[in-house]
């Protein structure tokens, strides 16, 4: 079935006031819609996203929570036909997972409920990622300091929806030699990541062991843990990264980066993963 259309930017007019003077003019807003994420007709999950790359952003929810651990669980993705008001067309993912797994619904429901600002509310986060498998990302992954250096220039210059709005987060995935993979647009940040890794997911990809993912925001929590469950060694981002996060990629030797910008990063854990210039 092929993906729901995008309403990933809307126009409105506003009035511009410059030196004391208003001047009407189109301005382009990033899409924020909810998208529920149905598991055998029943509601899993509602987050607030952009629209657009939606099987993506399920298949990576699915796959960076744990609800699943192959692409091969994952049955068919589809845009849901039934029970679906009329004004949420487009909105609503239905997934069919293998049999064999077991959801717990209710307690799903109760843990993954997420917004725009954050990937992980109402989680028992420390606890929830104690609770899975979690394994150290390739130890012989590496990557040169100047390869470091050119990808944010690499990712905004695919932020197409950026370049009209201002207003949302970007995820991309590049190789050792910096060259980009995908790169994916979200209001969310945790949803940008979910899209890159949904692509790969659904690209077998996964586990994405020669991979660097490069966010446009701040390297949270969320974002490291959804990085150690796709395989990811190296994380990147152009903010500061938060306590957490670098007590996650510390204890699990991931390799995070942040503050990578102007030629310049801060290491907070797996430093051994970066070649120096020269």
């Amino acid at each position: 079935m092929p993906a729901p259309p995008s309403r990933s930017v809307d126009v409105t007019l506003v009035s511009e006031w410059n030196d004391g003077h208003p001047r009407p003019f189109q301005d382009s807003l990033v899409g924020e819609e909810p998208l529920e994420i149905r598991v055998g007709g029943e509601p899993l999950s509602v987050t607030m996203r952009t629209p657009g790359n939606d099987f993506e952003l399920a298949a990576g929810f699915l796959y960076t929570e744990g609800l699943i651990q192959l692409r091969e669980q994952i049955l068919s993705l589809g845009a849901a036909e039934t029970g679906v008001e009329p004004g949420s067309r487009g909105n609503v993912v239905e997934a069919q997972l293998d049999p064999e797994i077991s959801l717990q619904l209710e307690r799903t429901r109760r843990n993954f409920f997420s917004s725009s600002s954050c990937g992980i509310c109402g989680k028992a986060s420390i606890d929830a990622v104690r609770l899975r498998t979690l394994q150290a990302p390739n130890a012989d992954f590496r990557v040169s300091a100047a390869t470091l250096y050119s990808l944010p220039d690499i990712l905004r210059g695919s932020q197409a929806i950026f370049g009209r709005t201002g207003g949302l987060h970007a995820a991309a995935l590049f190789s050792a030699s910096g060259e980009m993979t995908v790169a994916r647009e979200d209001v969310g940040r945790h949803n940008a990541v979910d899209k890159a890794i949904g692509w790969a997911l659904l690209e077998n990809r996964v586990p994405l062991r020669d991979s660097i993912l490069l966010v446009s925001g701040r390297g949270g929590f969320e974002i490291i843990q959804k990085a150690i469950v796709a395989g990811i060694p190296m994380v990147a981002s152009v903010s500061a990264p938060s306590s957490l996060a670098v007590r996650l990629a510390r204890e699990l030797r991931l390799t995070l980066v942040g503050f990578l910008r102007d030629r310049r990063f801060v290491v907070y854990a797996g430093e051994d993963r970066i070649l120096p210039v020269g």
